[in-house]
């Protein structure tokens, strides 16, 4: 089975935690981009969904599905039912690492804004420890230099992400080279620094169910 065809899979047994009547958070990214498609089939049967991103927000409505601003949406339901995103990593405690697409902070409000967070991921994205993936870091621009010393600080190695803003008007600072064995504390400690808007640990918003992609199937992790 490919990473695709394993990405599919998850996809569409998230649809399975998407509940009649309902507001869906719906994440960013190659797998969230599936369930999109997926959700398509289910687009008359839930009452709008709120995304994490413009690109996303394009992709719901190419399918019909209803886009709703999360303050709107807050204003008739007290929580989104569940927010479904991919991750770049995760590890046993279902700390994740996301930000690839560089939505990382609409990411996070969402996910707070919802009951339950589903992560749809294939099994590459499974590890011991986060730090594989370069960690994200979304930083007003005149914080560039103190956040990347920071980051040296802490035994990384910054990049600026050449090319890219945020939907906020930000920048990303990707972080090379740090082992996370505490994701909790490391979370908080980038968090502190001034004009850092936050980073790509999500422990605090961490998942409450993964679905894993893997060659026999889908696995859940709670």
């Amino acid at each position: 089975m490919t990473q695709d065809e394993m990405k599919r899979k998850v996809a569409a047994a998230a649809l399975d935690y998407v509940q009649d009547g309902t507001i869906v958070g719906v994440g960013t990214g190659s797998t969230a981009n599936m369930f999109i498609d997926a959700l398509a089939s289910r687009k008359d049967e839930i009452l709008g969904t709120v995304a994490s991103s413009e690109v996303t927000a394009e992709r719901l409505r190419g399918h019909g599905i209803r886009v709703l601003d999360l303050n709107e949406a807050l204003t008739q339901v007290r929580a989104l039912s569940v927010y479904i995103d991919g991750a770049d990593e995760f590890d046993g405690d279902k700390n994740l690492t996301k930000g690839g697409g560089g939505a990382l902070t609409r990411e996070k409000i969402v996910a707070e804004a919802s009951d339950s967070f589903v992560c749809i991921v294939d099994q590459t994205k499974q590890v011991e420890h986060l730090g594989a993936f370069p960690l994200p870091i979304e930083v007003i621009p005149m914080a560039r230099e103190l956040v990347m010393g920071v980051a040296r600080d802490l035994g990384g190695e910054p990049v600026v992400r050449e090319g890219f803003t945020t939907d906020n008007g930000n920048i990303i600072i990707d972080v090379h080279g740090l082992l996370i064995t505490r994701p909790r504390e490391l979370e908080d400690e980038l968090n502190s620094v001034p004009g850092v808007v936050t980073n790509g640990i999500f422990s605090h918003q961490g998942a409450d169910v993964v679905l894993m992609g893997a060659p026999d199937g889908v696995r859940v992790i709670d």
